[in-house]
């Protein structure tokens, strides 16, 4: 258990962040999710409008990293890919 007052003060701040990254994430996971069950569903018009939430969530996600930003590029290429590949 950390002794200095610095290092307490540390392990607070580390506490309270990891709960908003985990409430971040877990919404990021959830908003992919709902792309990829729109996908399933042969819903095109709903994985366009899903797709148009996930974006920010993804690029939000990477600017306060909790993700690196290549991949929630990577993520929103293929989900971006997937959706136009299901239009043709």
């Amino acid at each position: 258990m950390a002794n200095h007052a610095s290092a307490k003060k540390r392990i607070r701040q580390t506490r309270r962040r990891r709960v908003v990254n985990r409430d971040r994430m877990s919404e990021i996971r959830t908003l992919v999710k709902k792309v990829e069950k729109a996908l399933a569903d042969s819903d095109l018009e709903g994985a366009r409008e899903s797709l148009k939430e996930v974006q920010p969530a993804l690029m939000r996600g990477a600017q306060k990293g909790i993700i690196h930003p290549n991949t929630a590029a990577r993520k929103l290429s293929r989900l971006n890919n997937r959706v136009v590949k299901a239009q043709t």
